[in-house]
């Protein structure tokens, strides 16, 4: 599975936070989905993308 971000990220980090394996903040202090969500991290994955305030994460299928 993989993690989408759309446009719109407003750089609260609650993703991060959320899901570290999955998620970190580039440089610019926008969210960055930078790893495969595996089945391990499918529950944390997508609790950050439930949590995102502006709902611009997605998690898919590959």
């Amino acid at each position: 599975m993989k993690a989408i971000i759309d446009d719109g990220c407003i750089g609260c980090g609650i993703c991060a936070e959320t899901c570290e394996e999955v998620f970190k903040m580039n440089d610019d202090g926008l969210a960055e989905a930078f790893a495969k969500v595996t089945p391990e991290l499918e529950g944390s994955a997508q609790e950050a993308a439930d949590s995102c305030p502006v709902s611009i994460i997605h998690i898919e299928e590959d």
